[in-house]
This record gives structure tokens, sequence and C-alpha cells, in this order.
């Protein structure tokens, strides 16, 4: 471990309020204010896939255990299911 920057995720148009790893730590997931979430590949920092929906912020994220699905939580009063 160097400390040195391994990548820099790209994208979101707001405030980024949560973040985490999948299982297998190959992906990330983002969820943010633009009312968006997005999946990232941890070796590139490319995003993945666009999780658009809901019509307010987005404040929480998590993967399953099997890590290919997500959740996610809105000021919307929703919660969205994902396959990824």
């Amino acid at each position: 471990m160097t400390g040195a920057c391994h990548s820099i995720l790209i994208g979101h148009e707001g405030e980024i309020s949560k973040v985490a790893f999948n299982p297998q730590g190959l992906r990330i997931l983002t969820a943010s204010s633009d009312k968006t979430a997005r999946l990232w590949d941890t070796e590139t920092g490319d995003c993945l896939q666009i999780l658009e929906g809901h019509t307010d912020e987005i404040f929480s994220c998590a993967f399953n255990y099997g890590g290919d699905t997500v959740i996610t939580g809105s000021k919307d009063n929703t919660c969205r299911i994902w396959k990824c």
C-alpha cells in the first residue's frame, strides 16, 4: 500500500451521500443528491451503470451478500431494488 490515489470516480452532478463496496470488492456503489446511484469498477474506475428513477436525493444504498442486487433509499419516500 503506497497511499497513492488509485482512481477518481467522476460523474455525479450532486454531492455523494453514501458509498459501498460489494462483498467481492470488485464494484463500488455511490448514492447522490443528483437522484442517481452509480455502479463503478474498482479496478478501472469506470462507471458501469447509472441507476435512475428516484425523484429526490438518494441518501442510502447497499449491496446484498451476493453482490448482484442493490437497494437504494431516497427522500422521495421510496426504496428501490436493482439487479446489477
